[in-house]
């Protein structure tokens, strides 16, 4: 495929990191020759969030592997990096971006990967010191800091960060409580037979796990947390997680008068459904969805690769639309699982295994057809299930272990 000529301003991508990071690596391996530009709010060069609550948070992989390219890479591939410099305000009209610096950086395509910023409770004292969420390495450090002094963590929600850190906790020596509003951990995701297997995996490795409860609270002595308010009880605590979900980064966006519902509208090629010129990526990004008829907007580390990719495509000419199956992973002490699709509690899940071994694959149907697979301590299976996804198959022959998942 040809490139097409760049125009002059190049591009832009305001949002540096995973997904706008492969913006740039792949527009680079698609031979773009024009001026690119990533702009960040963070100083940090762009960074994968996955090893922030595991293997960086555990202590088993160094600082240096959770950055997608050396430093040198950006000056080798001539991209200009706009780091610790946030984008403010975006002039559609003119094809500009304004920075916190006052810097106005022309743009003939911009790329939105703005992210998502973890939420926080409107709790009384959780503005304490010692009340943190993860979403940036200063933020595993100081969960690290606190596993490695084996402080008493308490952690709110049950989600997949909550979990992630309560395991790395538990393996570092600390004592870690996790406070979850729900009946189980994860059950509007994976519903109640496999989220219970979530919630005895942690019970049995000594995580105190609370669930069906309210927090109103957090206590504090000095301007430092002291314990967490639940159901009337006081918690004690030398550090507060709060795991309670993200909020994409709408807000340049909106500003700038583009459509936005539980993200950045764009079609299947990623542009703006007010803007050709504008694409976005990522967390931020509510999708149309080909397969599926309908939108989706995906948290997760793939989809953030994958996105990337397809906006350099949609850049560089290419005809290509946003249609894979969402896939995301994880580990939690001796439980490594991956899981594709876009289930939810209400579908009917069938396991093909035994639970109690550890080791099996669960499935979830929708009207029969699969909607999500997971696989759990069995390898090398994971893209077999991405075959089965938007097929109708029957629940018998999902849960028979005698047929191999290509033949079904």
């Amino acid at each position: 495929m040809s490139t097409p000529s760049a125009p002059s301003a190049g591009v832009v991508v305001v949002g540096a990191g995973l997904a706008g990071a492969h913006v740039v690596t792949s527009l680079r391996e698609r031979e773009y020759a024009g001026p690119l530009t990533i702009v960040g709010d963070e100083d940090e060069l762009p960074y994968e969030r996955p090893p922030l609550s595991k293997g960086y948070l555990q202590g088993a992989d160094e600082i240096d592997g959770v950055y997608v390219h050396p430093p040198q890479w950006y000056a080798e591939h001539d991209v200009t990096t706009r780091l610790g410099d946030a984008a403010v305000a975006i002039d559609c009209e003119a094809h500009e971006v304004q920075l916190a610096s006052g810097e106005r950086l022309p743009y003939g395509t911009l790329v939105l990967a703005t992210g998502a910023e973890p939420r926080r409770l409107p709790l009384p004292g959780a503005d304490l010191e010692g009340v943190v969420t993860l979403r940036r390495i200063a933020d595993s450090d100081a969960l690290k800091e606190a596993i490695a002094e084996h402080r008493r963590i308490v952690i709110v929600g049950g989600g997949w960060i909550g979990l992630e850190v309560a395991a790395a906790a538990r393996l570092g020596g600390s004592e870690v409580t996790v406070l979850e509003m729900a009946d189980l951990p994860l059950l509007q995701v994976l519903g109640p037979e496999v989220a219970q297997h979530f919630a005895q995996l942690h019970a049995g490795h000594g995580v105190d796990l609370r669930t069906g409860v309210t927090v109103s609270e957090i206590t504090g002595d000095g301007g430092r947390v002291t314990g967490v308010v639940v159901d009337g009880e006081t918690v004690p605590a030398d550090l507060v997680l709060l795991g309670v979900g993200a909020a994409p980064n709408t807000d340049l966006a909106l500003a700038a008068g583009l459509s936005v519902g539980s993200g950045i509208l764009v079609d299947e090629h990623l542009r703006s459904v007010d803007d050709p010129d504008v694409l976005a990526v990522g967390d931020v990004a509510e999708a149309r969805h080909t397969a599926s008829g309908g939108t989706l907007r995906v948290e997760h580390w793939d989809n953030a690769i994958r996105q990337g990719k397809l906006a350099a495509a949609t850049i560089t000419g290419g005809d290509e639309v946003y249609d894979w199956a969402p896939y995301f992973y994880t580990d939690q002490f001796d439980l490594g699982m991956e899981y594709v699709g876009h289930g939810s509690a209400d579908d009917d899940v069938v396991i093909r295994g035994d639970l109690a071994s550890g080791e099996f694959i669960a499935f979830w149907l929708r009207d029969g057809v699969v909607s999500a697979a997971m696989n759990v301590n069995i390898w090398d299976v994971n893209d077999d299930l991405r075959e089965l996804i938007g097929r109708e198959i029957a629940a018998e022959r999902l849960a028979d272990s005698g047929v191999a998942l290509t033949d079904l």
